[in-house]
């Protein structure tokens, strides 16, 4: 019997990082997400991208646990809702993918965009927009919230349901260093033509999802509102 219940226990944590890692994987999407990385530090070194591939893989995870543990009772903190946030990142998105698309892809071009690669300039480019919101952006946030917004009751299933959140979300984070820091392999064989090509295809890509997103957050907030002027 004690032997059954340890069975039952051990499927329902792995049915909860699956869960996670299900949820959460596709909209990440580390590998569609890696030609934009690649055009974003092109005019970085080698190791100074790898670095910043880890760098980004570990920002990640720290924002998505952290949306997963608490990200709701922050928002209802500040009183922000999650349509709210959807539009803010939307928009965000949109402004980024409209810049990549206007953006020249040769590498003497983006060279000469680029910043300076101080260390402290590697860490804020790390963050933003690298990690949020083109890796983390408000559409996996908001499934982060989601997995996170009905914690189980009692101390034992709430620690063990964490423990498979954070399994999924290093497996999420796992997978976006590996893309990332793979970057220029991936599309090596593709040349500069082709990188240019698919460079542009998913800036559009990218740009089409921060309208979906934003316009998911103004949908979301009209309804409401007109549910509450409703008569009832």
């Amino acid at each position: 019997m004690q032997s059954l219940s340890l069975v039952g226990g051990l499927r329902q944590f792995a049915e909860t990082v699956l869960l996670a890692v299900g949820a959460l994987l596709p909209i990440v999407d580390p590998l569609g997400g890696a030609p934009i990385y690649l055009a974003m530090t092109a005019g970085l070194a080698p190791s100074e991208r790898a670095r910043m591939a880890q760098a980004v893989a570990i920002n990640s995870f720290l924002l998505l646990i952290a949306s997963v543990l608490v990200g709701a009772y922050v928002l209802d903190f500040f009183g922000v809702s999650i349509p709210a946030v959807q539009i803010a990142g939307g928009i965000i998105v949109c402004a980024i993918a409209w810049s990549l698309l206007n953006t020249p892809t040769s590498p003497a071009a983006l060279d000469r965009g680029a910043s300076p690669a101080t260390a402290e300039a590697l860490s804020q480019r790390a963050f933003y927009p690298l990690t949020m919101p083109l890796t983390v952006g408000p559409g996996s946030i908001s499934v982060a919230l989601t997995l996170g917004a009905n914690p189980p009751r009692g101390f034992r299933p709430l620690l063990v349901t964490s423990l498979a959140h954070g399994l999924g979300v290093l497996a999420v984070a796992i997978s976006v260093y590996f893309c990332y820091r793979y970057a220029a392999l991936i599309l090596r064989k593709l040349g500069p033509t082709g990188t240019s090509v698919v460079v542009r295809l998913t800036a559009f890509i990218l740009l089409c999802i921060g309208v979906q997103i934003a316009w998911n957050g103004l949908e979301a907030l009209l309804v409401h509102t007109f549910a509450k002027a409703s008569p009832q």
